[in-house]
């Protein structure tokens, strides 16, 4: 069976906690990474409503986008719910993670979603990019183990750059060493001087890999001694921030857009900021949940309307002031990470072999109701 560290930690190669904001509290909520999942359920929220969904459904581990917990319990009194669903979680056994703002920050995760559902075309961040750093991973291998070296630090996600796996760079050199009188030398003999034919292999890995890699590294390489080493690199770090913008494949009146959002996102209502509704937009920033407070990225950004969710009364009219047009789509619009991540989920089950299914949460946790 699958533990879900395993499954976390190929998640994290995705969308890994450093590129989180700081505060957020993502990773763990509740139960153990030892788990061995039977069933996975991904959510939007963990409410109550969703536990009773998922225990109905023999689910042991709970996928979230929202974190079960935002703040810390300081009394764990059973009358409030939210205490009550955290102790049913318990009592059942199932973990719950949290992927927030690392998931709204990775480069094809929540906001790229948002976007393509939009159709939007030249994207870009909204908010100023920031870089995930990298590092280079230099081993020394006798070149008869080099291709099974090369594997395996493949398999365990080295040298993955943008789109492309498996990347690596290799030159040839000679090893000299001196096996000690205790020694068990793959090649030579204890106290006999060896030279042998060596490659040196160059694979870029991200900060949150370097365990795993190296793991695969010691098991792969047949040297008592494996000589390997990992630096900073500058140049190649991936980018991402939150939010993005970019056009319309042709313009719309602002009212037009606000219909178009709520078939595609299929939402009972939304609310407009506009001081004339057939006026034209085609460049479109957007942001998935609570976004009032960056609405001047999306002026910055040369945006026609902004789109987010959670307007404030106040925010509403400063947006007004500031001669932008918005539509405040609400925060549930990012259910959308539901069937996002079932695919994602998917794709990985097949490669990794797991065998678990995995279930998408059939309950709508949007408190709103229009009328």
């Amino acid at each position: 069976m699958t533990k879900a560290a395993a499954v976390i930690e190929r998640f994290e190669q995705f969308a890994p906690q450093t590129i989180a904001e700081k505060g957020d509290p993502v990773g763990l909520q509740l139960g153990s990474l030892t788990t061995e999942i039977k069933k996975m359920m991904i959510t939007l929220d963990v409410r109550p409503e969703v536990v009773a969904e998922a225990v109905k459904n023999k689910v042991n581990f709970i996928f979230a986008h929202h974190p079960a917990m935002f703040h810390p319990i300081k009394s764990f009194d059973l009358a409030v719910p939210q205490n009550q669903m955290y102790a049913e979680l318990l009592k059942h056994q199932i973990t719950v993670y949290g992927a927030h703002t690392n998931l709204d920050n990775a480069n094809g995760g929540m906001n790229d979603w948002l976007a393509s559902t939009l159709n939007l075309q030249q994207t870009s961040a909204l908010l100023p990019k920031r870089e995930l750093p990298l590092q280079q991973l230099v081993v020394y291998v006798p070149q008869v183990a080099a291709n099974s070296v090369r594997q395996a630090l493949s398999a365990a996600g080295a040298g993955t750059i943008g789109e492309y796996q498996g990347c690596s760079y290799s030159t040839d050199g000679t090893g000299r060493f001196l096996p000690g009188e205790k020694t068990h030398p793959a090649i030579g003999q204890p106290l006999v001087a060896s030279s042998v034919t060596e490659e040196k292999i160059e694979v870029i890995i991200r900060p949150n890999q370097a365990a795993k890699v190296i793991k695969a590294l010691l098991a792969a390489h047949p040297y008592e001694e494996p000589v390997y080493y990992l630096t900073a690199i500058h140049g190649l770090n991936e980018k991402y921030g939150m939010g993005r913008v970019g056009n319309l494949p042709q313009e719309m009146t602002i009212k037009e857009l606000a219909v178009f959002c709520k078939r595609v996102f299929n939402l009972s209502g939304v609310r407009v900021v506009a001081p004339d509704l057939h006026r034209l937009v085609k460049r479109v920033a957007i942001l998935g949940g609570s976004g009032g407070q960056f609405y001047a990225a999306a002026v910055k950004a040369g945006a026609d309307i902004y789109l987010t969710g959670d307007l404030s009364y106040h925010t509403a009219h400063d947006i007004y002031a500031s001669q932008l047009a918005a539509i405040d789509l609400g925060h549930h619009v990012e259910s959308i990470c539901k069937p996002q991540l079932a695919k994602l989920f998917n794709t990985w089950k097949q490669e990794n072999n797991w065998s678990f299914p995995i279930i998408q949460s059939k309950i709508s946790t949007d408190p709103f109701q229009f009328f």
